[in-house]
């Protein structure tokens, strides 16, 4: 990607003034027994969370750069900043020329150690917060640096929370408990098929550290962190406790009590012990002081530093996913029926969007916060809507090159006849979570844009139509998604899908299909993913096509080795516009998937629109999936 800058452009944050009083910090005794030579703050929380609350977004607040992943590395001399290919646009223009932008993933780019030791003098200290930095990056980065001469050292105080005059509050909203008609599993069930997985590898102790995993454990939501239904808390599952910590006051409603069995157990193994939030480190302590020889802690080797060394190293069996991350990526069968739910839901207020679109874009005073909010009002419209899964993507021509853009009112485009249109958008529901994106022409797209769009279009088509055997990555699956745009020699910079949620975080491991990650785990029927290949050209356009899909058996003509084979199912049934494709370029059995698709988006999407009285919104639908001849 070239870094040509769109029309419109962010103002960078003034950060002169802060990293001066960080510098101060970074010198004074009272953080350290001694001065350090650089502070890294990482993007994440204490539970490493993707997305993150207002009181966490540390890196935001020293460098000004708020997309949702990068590293910020503070020297005497230097700031540098480490973000990957979909930040590269944004990072430029949201940082001030006190930063350096160092673009992950390109041959140039040194790694955050090899910076760190050419540019630290002998013998320095590197400081961290141990709480926001994960087991397996403290590792790494500790090893690298130790054997340059330097050392890597955890300070108790957050440097950035030191300047941080006016730092927010850590929320604790309403939680709120999901029944069965929901869960399809009880959280006694969980936690029984938990234990049962603990004493088959010879686990005395369980330490739950992520938000997401904690909320689908114990069948609870909550809405601490925008867009994503989670709660602040930690969990510890012994073979016979089970200890919850959370903000104790959040548990007085008696809903809640009876949800969790509080105050009446049915058997004492499934008593849940509650703690205050902040009391899992010393609790976690006392746990540690008492342990045999043979009692082995499982703690996933993304949890947080600080958790991970108490547990003595003979004591510790890190795990890259755990099993809680596992159980819930694999659906059960009223998950997925909500999931269906939804995405017939979000797909209701979708053509009623692009119907509402198509009449006000010619007028010229649709603009892409207006097209946004639309979206959402559409959406709250919906049975059981709770709120956005993600900040809507509404961008028009060189602002949808900007891959993770978010239109702000300084950078707000007006969405006309002559370019095309990106908008990337999802919702929670109670019974599920949508991630939709489709690109479109309002009036004549180009023969370029078309051109991209339809090798987009036949990548995604190729991974939606996969079949694959049993056991197979979903890296396996990222060059399907980009072979049509590789023999014209173009490419797109971010992964081709990522699990989701249901009812919780859009986007959630352990599966996914992309080119980045060799550590993902085989793709299973029940998981659901998404499937988003794009192109992006700068100071031009963008253009993705996603839809989420569930993995389903499959059933070829042959069996190899009885192992069985898998295909996708599209969950997302929004129309792909017939007007930005290049039809010549499609081959017969992607016209049939496409028409296919289309029937099933009328037929299905149809039916709930008719049922809501939503004509208008069924004209269009009917008229943008008319078969392809």
């Amino acid at each position: 990607m070239t870094s040509q800058k769109p029309v419109t452009c962010m103002s960078p944050k003034i950060t002169g003034e802060l990293l001066r009083q960080l510098r101060q910090a970074m010198r004074n005794c009272k953080y350290f027994s001694e001065p350090i030579q650089a502070y890294i703050v990482p993007s994440g929380d204490a539970h490493q969370s993707e997305y993150i609350a207002p009181c966490d977004c540390r890196r935001e607040y020293i460098c000004g750069f708020n997309g949702s992943a990068g590293t910020a590395i503070i020297t005497e001399q230097h700031a540098a900043m480490w973000t990957d290919g979909r930040y590269f646009l944004q990072a430029s223009q949201q940082m001030d020329n006190n930063w350096t932008l160092m673009k992950m993933g390109l041959k140039e780019t040194p790694s955050q150690e090899d910076w760190l030791i050419s540019v630290l003098p002998e013998n320095s200290k590197v400081g961290v917060d141990p709480w926001i930095i994960a087991a397996d990056q403290w590792k790494h980065m500790s090893k690298a640096l130790t054997s340059a001469g330097h050392s890597l050292v955890a300070l108790q105080d957050n440097l950035i929370d030191v300047v941080w005059t006016d730092r927010p509050e850590r929320p604790s909203t309403r939680l709120r408990a999901l029944g069965l008609d929901y869960t399809g599993v009880s959280w006694q069930e969980k936690i029984t098929a938990l234990r049962a997985k603990m004493t088959e590898r010879k686990i005395t102790w369980f330490v739950a550290t992520a938000l997401d995993e904690i909320a689908w454990l114990f069948n609870l939501r909550g809405a601490d962190i925008e867009y994503n239904p989670v709660f602040f808390s930690y969990a510890i599952v012994g073979i016979n406790t089970i200890r919850l910590f959370v903000d104790l006051k959040r548990l007085s409603d008696p809903m809640l009590r009876d949800h969790l069995q509080l105050d009446s157990p049915r058997k004492p193994i499934l008593s849940i012990q509650t703690f205050p939030y902040e009391s899992v480190y010393t609790e976690l302590q006392a746990i540690c002081s008492a342990l045999g020889l043979k009692d082995k802690f499982w703690i996933c080797d993304k949890a947080s530093c600080a958790l991970t060394q108490i547990i003595p190293k003979a004591n510790r069996t890190p795990i890259p996913y755990t099993p809680l991350c596992l159980a819930k990526a694999v659906k059960n069968t009223t998950e997925i029926q909500g999931m269906k739910m939804a995405h017939i839901k979000d797909a209701v207020a979708l053509c009623e969007l692009f119907a509402w679109l198509e009449k006000e874009i010619p007028k010229g005073n649709v603009t892409e916060i207006s097209a946004a909010d639309k979206a959402e009002e559409l959406r709250s419209q919906q049975k059981d809507f709770v709120g956005l899964s993600f900040p809507t993507i509404s961008s028009v021509g060189p602002n949808g090159a900007i891959i993770h853009y978010r239109p702000l009112p300084e950078t707000n485009r007006t969405l006309s006849m002559n370019e095309v249109y990106l908008i990337d958008s999802g919702a929670q529901y109670i019974d599920g979570t949508t991630d939709v994106t489709r690109t479109m022409h309002f009036g004549t797209p180009s023969a370029f844009e078309k051109e991209c769009f339809t090798y987009v279009l036949k990548g995604h088509i190729a991974v939606s139509s996969a079949i694959f055997p049993n056991g197979t990555k979903g890296h396996l699956l990222d060059s399907f998604a980009r072979a049509a745009l590789w023999g014209s020699g173009l490419d797109y910079l971010h992964g081709t899908g990522h699990g989701v949620g249901c009812f919780l975080n859009v986007h959630e491991g352990p599966c996914g299909i992309s080119y980045k990650t060799f550590a993902d785990e085989p793709l299973e029927a029940g998981m659901i993913v998404s499937d988003e290949p794009g192109y992006y050209e700068d100071g031009s356009f963008g253009i993705r096509i996603e839809n989420v899909v569930l993995v389903i058996p499959a059933k070829p003509k042959y069996n190899y080795r009885n192992r069985g084979s898998l295909t996708f199912e599209p969950l997302t049934l929004v129309p792909i516009q017939v007007k930005m494709m290049n039809v010549e370029l499609l081959a017969q059995k992607e016209l049939d998937w496409v028409n296919e698709y289309h029937r099933k988006c009328q037929e299905v999407v149809g039916a709930e629109l008719e049922r809501q009285g939503r004509k208008s919104a069924l004209e269009w639908l009917i008229r943008e999936t008319q078969p392809i001849i």
